[in-house]
């Protein structure tokens, strides 16, 4: 079964930067390269809301609340994927998780995500 890891997360000021990482294991390279994959968040009292995909071209797109702050990138050789966020605001305050870009029925079981607190 697949396993998906994040990691990374932690405390920054506004206008700060974190990158996230997460692995996935339980899954071939060769599967893993032809998956569109995605970040996600979920922050406190809100739903889960999908702000970035990459391809299995590493074409990527973005939300519109992270449009320009934040990049997505992925390392197929270890099965992972990278968020970096920059200019940081309050509310990018979430737990943030990896999984298939897709829908529910195509995605992996969730990891425990890695919390993101962005305050003064």
């Amino acid at each position: 079964q697949v396993q998906l890891v994040e990691s990374g997360g932690g405390w920054v000021q506004p206008g700060g930067s974190l990158r996230l990482s997460c692995i996935a294991s339980g899954i071939s390279g060769g599967i893993f390269s032809i998956t569109h994959m995605a970040w996600y968040r979920q922050a406190p009292g809100k739903e889960r809301e999908l702000i970035a995909t990459i391809m299995s071209t590493s074409i990527s797109n973005f939300g519109d609340s992270v449009k320009g702050r934040f990049a997505i990138s992925r390392d197929n050789a270890k099965n992972m994927v990278y968020l970096s966020m920059n200019s940081l605001k309050p509310e990018d305050t979430a737990v943030y998780y990896c999984n298939v870009a897709g829908p529910s029925e195509r995605r992996w079981p969730w990891g425990r995500g890695t919390q993101v607190t962005v305050s003064s």
